[in-house]
């Protein structure tokens, strides 16, 4: 894995696999459409507390921005280069887009209806308002025009379009507001304001006396750029307002990186983040009455083909309903949870964890088990005496990060600390830059990452005398080292002593930081090294398995499967009698229920309060149960062009609880979603009964599995 790795060689089509016709492959682009969906029906589904719901349509509205930014920009740069390449599902790049369009287009109307006929209202009914400048009173509005006046106008500055002075550049997932303006010789012109995103986009409604709204528990908001729109006058004094409308821009942000011909990675990433930011547009959205002459301008403008102009008769922006999310109304919200640690690591992980884990592996199943032990195992490392070094890899860290304090306290206190900052996770560029800057000035070596590749593995290891010996301490993990999302995703991770997995860890750092021959992990799936081959051997020996009437069984937990060679491989298990359950969060692009090639496969998605986020990889193996864990899904990128861990879980006691885990999940009829042949889902006919098992709330509630005999998440 050093700077000239290369990847495990393409494998070959599995003998008596699935023929390769492309209607055995779902789009990867409209199946992630699909997720989408599966996000709105949860917007949609009145069990859901309210706020809840709202926060589901920002969930929406950002994830379509990321969908725009990712992955309809690279279609058309695809098309725009007239090679005419097909997707493995058989369609070339013009047709998905076009597909997409519609799919998009469906996707809005159905949010923008959900929020004004329905959430809004429902909102107003717990008095949570949003509305029209037009609709407040005297009190109200001068109360907000005094707001404008002492925090809005300052930040405002109004671009002028004319032969003098040229089209004003439109930021990424920037609001704005076209304006046409009259002067005195009755000659129009455009200006374009830009609507602040430093200043809270929903702004409170207050009477002149301060208070919000009229009684506590109550709350009136109007949109920032209807209040600006309201007070163009002092922007364009002396001249008449014609019209004002909002647009808003997504451009295209995966930017190429020449990682070969850099001296210096993260000089190189710096300017690839400046360039991003005059990439093409690839998405204009518009108000359902923005007028033609204003549209046209834009169109020329921003350069953009009519076909990706999008009316709307909702808000702007989806995302800044998040912005809701932060009233104080608990009683809308989902009730909160505390996290336990598991007793046998002592009271708030305060007990030695080194002692505890040469006694016994632990594992963490994220949220509902603290992610506290990960953050004491690294400060213990830092603060132990006997610590001599720490190394691990990093990618999406997250602010005022506990586990960097405890790696600058490590370096304070005289340790040899390495870490591998993916400086190209998406997105997080210029957060993952300045943190390496600041374990580089403490002494830290960092390593930017390899070129290439993406280092997307998660693993942590601690070296540790004892004695006259050395002994090795490894996390593993499926998510981020990042406390936040620890709250929000469902992880799972593992802390352990094995030295077969500590031996494969040192070689794994060896190879990241420094020039190292390919070694074969004794324990570990390493990509782009082994993982797909093992991966390939472990699904065909499960074949071998029914073949020879010994028990046989696959049940595969991801956030994708795309990868067309994983594909046909589980066409095979399924062609040979393997009973198959992926739980796929997201893209799927295998097709279950086909007769003669999987019908022996199904495919569930859960979507709720968490996201789904853990790899499980389980083998009923002839019963000798084996169990994965790791930070790569099924996909192309992740198998052969990242640097991703998948490792063992060996200890019986844990893997009978990961089945637990994944048993609960696969009898879900509140959240799971089933896909059908053609593509689609259909959620359970007993996903509203009164007792639908609900796999997160179980593992929240009494009735989840437990640890050690006790459950690891209480409600407050």
């Amino acid at each position: 894995m050093d700077s000239h790795v290369t990847s495990e060689p393409a494998p070959a089509t599995p003998e008596g696999g699935a023929p390769g016709n492309p209607e055995l492959y779902i789009n990867r682009e409209l199946s992630l459409l699909e997720f989408q969906c599966r996000v709105l029906e949860e917007a949609a589904d009145q069990d859901n507390p309210l706020l809840e719901r709202v926060k589901f349509l920002a969930i929406l509205g950002s994830n379509l921005d990321e969908f725009f930014m990712v992955r309809v920009s690279a279609l058309m740069k695809q098309a725009a280069s007239g090679i005419v390449e097909v997707g493995r599902d058989g369609r070339p790049a013009a047709v998905q887009l076009d597909l997409i369009r519609e799919k998009i287009r469906q996707i809005a109307t159905q949010a923008q209806d959900l929020w004004r006929q329905e959430v809004h209202p429902a909102l107003v009914q717990q008095g949570i308002s949003v509305v029209d400048t037009s609709a407040l009173d005297a009190e109200e509005r001068a109360a907000l025009d005094a707001y404008f006046h002492q925090h809005v106008f300052p930040v405002l500055t109004p671009l002028a379009f004319d032969p003098g002075r040229p089209f004003p550049h439109i930021s990424n997932r920037s609001l704005n507001l076209a304006v046409v303006v009259r002067d005195h010789q009755k000659e129009e012109h455009f200006a374009r304001v830009k609507v602040p995103d430093t200043l809270p986009q929903l702004v409170p409604v207050k009477a002149a006396s301060g208070s919000s709204a009229s009684s506590p528990g109550t709350f009136k908001f109007v949109w920032l750029e209807q209040l600006i729109a309201a007070n163009l006058g002092l922007l364009f004094p002396g001249i008449e307002i014609v019209d004002s409308s909002p647009f808003r821009v997504t451009r295209d942000a995966e930017v190429a990186v020449q990682e070969l011909e850099s001296d210096d990675l993260l000089e190189t990433i710096e300017e690839a983040m400046r360039e991003r930011r005059f990439l093409d547009v690839v998405r204009l959205q518009v108000v359902q009455d923005m007028p033609e002459r204003i549209l046209s301008i834009l169109i020329k403008q921003i350069e953009i083909n009519p076909k990706d102009v999008y009316r709307t008769r909702g808000p702007l922006g989806f995302d800044r309903l998040m912005e809701l999310y932060s009233i104080d109304r608990p009683d809308l919200k989902d009730k909160p949870f505390v996290p336990m640690v598991p007793p046998n690591l002592g009271p708030d992980c305060q007990g030695d964890l080194f002692s505890l884990i040469r006694q016994e592996d632990f594992l963490l199943h994220h949220p509902y088990d603290s992610f506290q032990p990960v953050v004491e195992f690294l400060r213990q490392a830092a603060r132990d005496p006997n610590v001599l070094a720490i190394k691990m890899t990093l990618y999406r860290v997250g602010r005022n990060s506990p586990i960097v304090a405890a790696l600058l306290d490590a370096v304070e206190n005289g340790k040899q600390v390495a870490v591998l900052m993916e400086l190209k996770a998406r997105f997080d560029e210029e957060s993952n830059i300045e943190w390496a800057r600041t374990l580089e000035d403490a002494g830290v070596h960092v390593v930017y990452g390899i070129v290439g590749m993406k280092v997307h593995s998660k693993i942590a290891l601690v070296v540790r005398r004892e004695g006259e010996a050395i002994r090795r301490y490894v996390h593993l993990g499926t998510g981020n080292y990042n406390p936040t999302t620890a709250r929000l995703y469902t992880d799972i991770g593992l802390l352990t002593c094995n030295e077969q997995i500590a031996a494969d860890a040192t070689h794994f750092f060896n190879a990241l930081t420094g020039y190292s021959a390919r070694q074969q992990p004794q324990k570990l799936l390493v990509a782009p090294v082994n993982m797909r081959s093992r991966l390939e051997e472990l699904i065909r020996r499960e074949i071998e398995h029914q073949k020879n009437g010994r028990p046989a069984r696959l049940i595969f937990k991801a956030n994708a499967l795309e990868d067309p060679h994983m594909v046909r491989l589980l066409y095979q298990a399924s062609q040979a009698g393997v009973r198959t359950e992926l739980l796929v969060r997201g893209i799927c692009c295998l097709r279950p229920g086909v007769p003669g090639i999987s019908e022996n496969v199904q495919v569930t998605s859960i979507v709720g309060r968490f996201l789904e986020h853990s790899r499980v990889y389980y083998f009923l193996n002839g019963g000798a149960e084996e169990v994965y864990l790791g930070s790569a899904d099924l996909m192309r990128r992740n198998l052969t062009h990242r640097v991703e861990i998948i490792f063992p879980v060996e200890n019986s006691r844990l893997v009978r609880r990961i089945k637990g885990i994944l048993d609960v999940y696969l009898g879900d009829l509140a959240k799971a979603r089933h896909m059908q042949p053609d593509g689609s889902y259909r959620r359970s006919p007993e996903q509203r009964a009164p007792l639908a098992p609900n796999a997160q709330l179980s593992f929240l509630g009494s009735g989840r599995e437990s640890v050690h005999g006790h459950t690891t998440a209480t409600f407050e």
